[in-house]
């Protein structure tokens, strides 16, 4: 049987076939995905074979084999530095959660998530959410943050989970596709799906005062199907984002307004940082290129991974670094 898997938690798949049909699914032995080392070879959005068997108790399935993917997204295992986690597969539009603050989403966790769906061939829309809470300063913000990604070529769009605001618009993007949502615990996933589809009721906690830092509700990947004909994938909250398997001298392909500018480079090889005549040096020193984008570039070329980020909306030269 031939079925798309809905839920991971690791040692068992939730499947369901094109009938509707839905089945407990395990997998045998290891599988090998063209050489990815990954801490879960079947991820939500996979396309699987599997073979029922039947005991006293239920009828379950083993899965016997894994349909190429068109795409999948991925970030480095947490605690094994070598391997990847893949948090989903097969996806038409990734909608980042960004919030200004409470908590705050920062530009090198936004840039380093869009790299990704660059190089993975997934079209990546910002959603700037809790719109509704914000003051003159906070507005202004996240204006400035829509004027950086609108400007490169990214969708953006606001919206409130509580207000209703935004929603319609959501939904539109949505239909006949595959979604994703992801972003740091707390930017409101899934009371923005709850209020997408309110009968789904997924789990959510408020914010920690003390932290400003959402708490982890969702534990796992989980597609839905929504009654206007589109499927959500809801996602593990998400404080960090290592960029994988991406050569240096290939890097600023993912970043847009950079390529746009490559040809102009003195140096078929130019890497944007000391060579000179560089084209992409000479837009940001025009204002052209955000410096937060440019820092957000050094960052991942140098392979500082999760370890420093840029301050959230200014100029980008603001660093800090983030406590383990």
């Amino acid at each position: 049987m031939t079925g798309l898997v809905y839920k991971s938690t690791g040692s068992w798949y939730t499947v369901k076939t094109e009938e509707g049909a839905v089945f407990e699914c395990r997998i045998k032995g290891k599988f090998r995905i063209k050489g990815i080392k990954s801490t879960n070879p079947v991820s939500v959005g996979d396309v699987v074979d599997f073979d029922l068997e039947e005991t006293a108790d239920a009828v379950t399935g083993t899965i016997a084999h894994i349909h190429d993917r068109k795409n999948y997204i991925i970030r480095k295992s947490v605690n094994l530095s070598k391997q990847v986690h893949i948090i989903a597969a097969n996806i038409d539009t990734l909608f980042l959660l960004v919030t200004i603050n409470n908590p705050a989403t920062t530009t090198s966790f936004i840039d380093r998530f869009l790299v990704t769906a660059e190089a993975y061939g997934i079209e990546a829309v910002l959603v700037f959410n809790k719109i509704d809470t914000f003051d003159d300063t906070m507005l202004d913000d996240q204006l400035y943050l829509q004027f950086i990604y609108s400007r490169i070529g990214y969708k953006c769009l606001r919206v409130s989970a509580v207000s209703g605001k935004g929603i319609d618009e959501l939904r539109n993007e949505m239909k006949g596709n595959v979604s994703m949502f992801s972003g740091h615990s707390g930017v409101g996933k899934s009371t923005l799906v709850n209020a997408l589809q309110p009968n789904l009721q997924l789990k959510t906690k408020e914010i920690s005062e003390q932290h400003s830092q959402g708490q982890h509700t969702t534990t796992f990947a989980e597609m839905f199907d929504l009654d206007f004909g589109a499927k959500i994938i809801d996602t593990p909250g998400i404080r960090g984002f290592g960029v994988v398997d991406m050569d240096n001298d290939e890097l600023g392909d993912y970043f847009p307004e950079f390529f746009a500018l490559k040809d102009q480079c003195k140096f078929n090889n130019c890497l944007h940082k000391d060579e000179p005549h560089c084209a992409v040096k000479e837009a940001l020193e025009a204002d052209e290129i955000a410096w937060s984008r440019y820092r957000s570039y050094l960052q991942m070329l140098e392979g500082d991974e999760e370890h420093y980020r840029t301050d959230n909306y200014a100029d980008g030269k603001n660093i800090e670094e983030e406590e383990d």
